[in-house]
């Protein structure tokens, strides 16, 4: 299982605010629900699943800008794909809090 931090940024949309396209984008995120797991943060969006379906749901979700209409997209992705053993979000941060 891998994980992905994401963050999908139209440019050059009407006003900074950001809530309603971060709105449609989990939208699609919980369309996905049955393949990856998600969790919305301040500044980006955390995501694990099989490799293949997060790159699936990455490309839905960075066409979400265009579908409404913004005719340019930056999207980041950041990708841990660890393959000794299986670790979730959850286990990375449970990990930290047991060495505090």
């Amino acid at each position: 299982m891998a994980i992905v931090d994401v963050t999908v940024v139209p440019l050059g949309t009407k006003t900074p605010s950001m809530s309603e396209e971060v709105a449609e984008v989990q939208k699609v995120l919980d369309k996905n629900s049955d393949k990856v797991t998600y969790k919305l943060t301040p500044m980006s969006t955390l995501i694990e699943g099989e490799l293949s379906d997060l790159f699936d749901v990455i490309q839905q979700i960075h066409e979400v800008p265009f579908k409404n209409g913004v005719e340019r997209v930056s999207t980041n992705i950041r990708l841990d794909d660890r393959r000794d053993k299986q670790v979730s979000m959850e286990d990375k941060v449970e990990s930290v809090d047991q060495k505090l």
